[in-house]
């Protein structure tokens, strides 16, 4: 059949990961070229024979459902080869051929922090998750999380009660909500965020691709913050490919009685890092996000960045502009934004920089103050 969207079959054939899709880009100059090969170029490319067959017979209906949400407004595939495609999965062994974004795709590009837990989480949890995740979008991280129940709807409602944006990577195909309790959820974080999937439309949640959505939240992330977790807890799997991939792994202490405390407390023993204040996060993921975040093509790299643990951050002539539009009273992004010309995206970029760099403080309510005038808070 002659596919009008081929990545479409790409996404939808099986046994596809990061090692098979580099060869395969090595040894084709695109997709189009690719599937016009013979079969025995393809396997000299590493793909399977099941893979194959499933380039060459794609699902017709599941094509079919996909084109029709495609269609549909502010929804959007980034494949492989988008520019669009976060880097940071894009380097995990687990990357898969594209995403299905359901909302702002260029969201994928900003710094990002997992916050996962118990679906069970206590009161005192699901406060911890929100007010962390408040906390870290005020400081310019996009918070990043699985809609499940519990930990992972109040880190995305904390996120959005600060006034930012956040992900939330499905389980699912991109056009169901599971669990149906976080449709309301769903329907804020996709006005005020994305929704994201690599599962095809229509595609019913099964055990066996929450482990996968888990892969995907933990490699789009600087690093993954576990506040409550028990013992066989799904977020400890998270917490395991943050590892993998080189990511920080942060967990919550908590009560010696709380059995939601002793996955968090197994964690802290194989060298998780304990926190116990948002800005404990900021201090340890400063190196890695101005490494991944300001270097060129980034979306602080516009601004030039110093490398990490650079002091010349406050010579810089971008960022002593800011601080110049900023004053010396506590100032909201939207405010900022309207002084200095900038989108709320560079500035958050910029200004996470600086609050890596000690020279700003963010404060209750979305707004930032200097540090030399501001608060600790």
């Amino acid at each position: 059949m002659t596919l009008n969207h081929p990545w479409l079959a790409l996404m939808l054939a099986p046994a596809l990961n990061t090692a098979r899709l580099e060869e395969l880009f090595r040894q084709f100059a695109g997709l189009d070229e690719a599937l016009a090969a013979s079969d025995q170029a393809l396997s000299d490319a590493g793909l399977s024979a099941a893979t194959i067959a499933a380039l060459r017979n794609p699902d017709t209906v599941a094509l079919e459902r996909a084109l029709a949400w495609l269609d549909a407004p502010q929804h959007t595939l980034v494949h492989w080869l988008d520019t669009r495609y976060p880097p940071l999965l894009k380097a995990s062994p687990h990357a898969p051929a594209g995403l299905f974004v359901a909302g702002d795709a260029a969201l994928l590009q900003l710094p990002q922090l997992a916050i996962v837990g118990s679906r069970n989480a206590t009161a005192g949890g699901l406060q911890t998750a929100h007010d962390f995740a408040a906390h870290l979008t005020r400081s310019g991280l996009t918070i990043t999380s699985g809609l499940a129940l519990g930990v992972d709807g109040a880190a995305h409602g904390g996120a959005l009660a600060a006034g930012g944006a956040t992900i939330a990577v499905l389980g699912t195909g991109i056009d169901l909500i599971y669990p149906t309790a976080n449709t309301a959820l769903a329907e804020r974080i996709l006005a005020n965020g994305a929704l994201v999937s690599e599962l095809a439309p229509g595609t019913p949640p099964r055990r066996g691709q929450f482990p996968q959505r888990n892969r995907i939240i933990a490699a789009l992330s600087l690093g993954t913050l576990v506040v409550e977790a028990g013992i066989n807890s799904g977020s400890l799997i998270t917490a395991r490919f943050a590892g993998e991939n080189g990511r920080d792994v942060f967990a919550i202490p908590g009560s010696i009685h709380n059995p939601l405390s002793k996955g968090c407390h197994r964690l802290i023993k194989q060298g998780a890092k304990l926190v116990e204040s948002a800005p404990d996060i900021i201090i340890e993921i400063g190196a890695q996000a101005e490494l991944q975040f300001a270097a060129p093509g980034s979306p602080a790299g516009a601004h030039h960045a110093p490398a990490a643990g650079s002091t010349a951050v406050a010579e810089d002539a971008d960022y002593t502009r800011l601080l110049n539009y900023m004053g010396y009273d506590p100032i909201s992004i939207d405010a900022l934004a309207a002084r200095s010309g900038l989108t709320a995206e560079e500035l958050s970029s910029m200004l996470l920089i600086l609050e890596l760099q000690g020279k700003v403080f963010a404060l209750p309510g979305g707004q930032f103050q200097q540090a030399n005038h501001g608060s600790s808070a």
